[in-house]
């Protein structure tokens, strides 16, 4: 049995309850039954079927709603693994940095290309801090608090799987000063990321130690699930880059969150329309089972 989730960005028509179902049954799905998670906000259809065909046919299909189809049995998760900027954070943090050094749109543009699976993530992350040698650590503390704002629903998602015995890990193509305050904030049990290097109190222009990378963070998924014994399907990733991609793929749900294309097409589910929330609507969490709203 699978089920189809439906989460509206604002809220469901009158009849939109029952077009879910006709819209599942449109793809030649048996609907074994549909009832709503937060009426008017969020709803389930239950099916045996066709799952891929009961995703062409329900993504889209209204407006500024995402769905998402799962094995029933499978959609309450364990663990998650979670990018960092332009998912868990509203910013790409290094293309700030080189705001307060006036270089944005150089770096901004390679960033874009990266994450669109374009240039070599390794290759274009050392061009990027390369370019922010000389600027001042002090600046990092600035970023930090001028510019960081965490993206809407993160912390009610980590927040509440971990509250239900679940695990919560940050792996970030970013910098560890940026993601290790990031992650306390929103309450992941641990954060990854690449060192910047810093000297004398000023940038380097070069990154400390192994790039974490895509690898990196498809590693530390099956790493946890291993140390754990949680089976892959208990596990969910979230990301918006190709970098990304990786670890999407070997998750038991891999979300492409305001994703890039190339993401998007190989994750199992995208979230397009709401915020961080839709995963717990995915999972059959209502409000009234939210650790906290944000």
């Amino acid at each position: 049995m699978f089920t189809a989730t439906l989460i509206a960005a604002d809220i469901f028509d009158a009849g939109d309850f029952s077009a879910a179902s006709d819209r599942v049954a449109s793809a030649g799905a048996q609907v074994l039954g549909a009832r709503w998670i937060d009426e008017a906000k969020a709803l389930d259809v239950d099916f045996t079927g066709d799952a891929a065909a009961v995703r062409a046919a329900v993504e889209g299909a209204f407006a500024r709603t995402d769905a998402i189809v799962q094995k029933t049995a499978e959609r309450e998760r364990s663990l998650i693994v979670a990018d960092m900027d332009s998912t868990m954070i509203t910013i790409e943090c290094i293309d700030e940095l080189a705001d307060y050094a006036g270089i944005k749109p150089q770096i901004a543009e390679v960033t874009e290309r990266a994450m669109r699976g374009e240039l070599d993530f390794e290759e274009a992350l050392r061009s990027r801090v390369a370019l922010l040698q000389g600027l001042s650590e002090s600046v990092i503390e600035q970023c930090l608090a001028e510019r960081v704002v965490i993206m809407p629903g993160a912390r009610a998602l980590v927040r509440t799987m971990r509250a239900l015995g679940g695990m919560a890990v940050l792996v970030s193509g970013g910098v560890t000063r940026f993601a290790e305050p990031v992650a306390r904030e929103i309450g992941f049990n641990k954060a990854i990321a690449n060192r910047l290097g810093i000297r004398d109190g000023v940038l380097t222009g070069q990154v400390d130690g192994e790039i974490v990378g895509a690898q990196t963070k498809r590693q530390t998924l099956q790493d946890t699930l291993a140390t754990t014994g949680w089976s892959a399907a208990q596990s969910l990733a979230v990301g918006d880059g190709a970098n990304d991609i990786p670890m999407i793929e070997v998750a038991g749900l891999g979300v492409a969150y305001h994703a890039k294309p190339k993401t998007a097409a190989a994750a199992h589910a995208c979230v397009n329309h709401g915020d961080l929330t839709a995963i717990l609507y995915a999972m059959g969490f209502p409000r009234a089972r939210w650790a906290c709203l944000d």
